[in-house]
């Protein structure tokens, strides 16, 4: 258990920390077993003098809370994965590759954009960040599908 000291206490120089005394820093029925290991105090060095303020110990430098990590993914620029249009693959085998590649891709999603990508050449199955969207981009091609990545203007 750690105990922060809120308040300045002065003492004199020949101060004793006896059981029960008004600054004593242990209270309970045990309290007379306690022994305060080091008292900092700032001062003259002639009249008394005041404990300092506690210390409040910083993270540990070089590693990343959980927030810093997901501010820096966010700022990473995304990227379009596109679906191009083929005259080689079946309609339904399209559909099956972007629900089997890409996570979270539903059926009627995986319809809509095949559908675009047939009537218009092409169609942006995913934004998301520059590695992800490369590894969509090969997996795609992987299948036999025709897919490019290219950076987003906007934000995921």
């Amino acid at each position: 258990m750690k105990t922060a000291i809120c308040r300045s206490i002065g003492l004199s120089p020949n101060h004793l920390f006896i059981s029960g005394d008004k600054y004593s820093f242990c209270k309970g029925p045990c309290s007379n077993l306690c022994v305060p290991m080091a008292v900092l105090t700032k001062g003259s060095g002639k009249g008394g003098g005041i404990l300092e303020k506690p210390i409040i110990e910083k993270a540990t430098p070089g590693r990343e809370s959980e927030f810093d990590l997901k501010k820096s993914r966010k700022t990473a620029p995304p990227y379009r994965v596109i679906l191009h249009n083929d005259n080689y693959n079946k309609r339904e085998y399209v559909v099956q590759v972007l629900m089997k590649v890409i996570p979270g891709m539903t059926l009627d999603n995986a319809v809509n954009i095949m559908q675009e990508a047939h009537h218009n050449g092409m169609s942006v199955v995913i934004i998301c960040a520059q590695a992800d969207a490369e590894d969509h981009c090969m997996q795609l091609r992987g299948n036999g599908l025709l897919s490019s990545i290219e950076p987003a203007g906007g934000s995921c």
